[in-house]
């Protein structure tokens, strides 16, 4: 695809998306959607890891309400059927682990995009916001979901009404993130902790994305027995020899992985 909105590099294992629209802050089209959802399947097909990242002082500032294509039809059931949950999938069903490097502003449906990621990582000048009720609409984009799971009920019933900003060190306090990293040190970290997962049992990584989401459906005896099937089976593999054999060596091991 010729990205119009983003820009793709592949290095090393690691993908980077970087939304591109720094003069809207990152706002969503129909376009970025479409173009988001085809660079990160590509990209699980290719990385070993997958990073989402925005230019300028935004991650992403949420839907672009001046979007002449959304806005000559505007059916956001449709729009949030037809174009977003393709997204979010993409990325939640990514078999590689994907990173949010939160480098500004994570407005709205912005905010959620970064959230759905794996791993959330956010420069301490950074901050969330869901913006939706400012509009007169409900948090979407995974929103309604990730929220009460990642913080709990009583934070994500305060952000959905009051639409306060949260700081990255907040939403690091609060869990909704992995970590806030100081501004002056954020690109470097971002970038060694991809390299750090690209350099990993990558398919032992993709059963712990699967074994921990399942396990909102599961009850205990459920879980541990999916858990202990599921180990059977990372346990049958190379990197697991090679895990061993390298903590047996004192080494640094060489994971195979995907």
């Amino acid at each position: 695809m010729d990205y119009q909105t983003l820009t793709y590099t592949l290095e090393d294992g690691v993908a980077v998306i970087t939304l591109n629209r720094p003069e809207k802050m990152n706002a969503l089209t129909t376009q970025m959607r479409a173009e988001l959802t085809f660079a990160v399947t590509e990209a699980g097909k290719a990385a070993r890891v997958v990073v989402l990242t925005g230019t300028g002082k935004a991650f992403c500032s949420g839907q672009d309400l001046g979007d002449r294509v959304s806005a000559s039809n505007l059916d956001l059931e449709r729009t949030l059927r037809d174009e977003y949950a393709p997204m979010i999938r993409a990325i939640t069903n990514c078999p590689v682990p994907t990173i949010a490097a939160v480098n500004g502003a994570a407005a709205g449906a912005g905010a959620n995009l970064a959230l759905v990621a794996d791993v959330v990582i956010a420069a301490e000048s950074a901050y969330f916001v869901q913006a939706f009720a400012r509009i007169g609409l409900i948090p979407d984009a995974g929103g309604t979901y990730v929220l009460p799971r990642s913080m709990g009920m009583a934070k994500t019933m305060g952000a959905a009404l009051f639409a306060d900003k949260i700081s990255a060190r907040q939403a690091d306090a609060w869990g909704m993130i992995w970590e806030a990293v100081e501004d002056d040190s954020f690109d470097a970290h971002w970038r060694a902790r991809a390299r750090h997962l690209a350099n990993g049992p990558t398919e032992t990584y993709a059963v712990i994305k699967s074994v921990l989401r399942e396990s909102w459906g599961n009850d205990f005896e459920e879980q541990i027995a999916h858990e202990a099937r599921q180990q059977g089976i990372v346990g049958k593999s190379r990197d697991f020899k090679e895990g061993v054999l390298a903590f047996t060596e004192k080494r640094a091991p060489k994971f195979e992985g995907r």
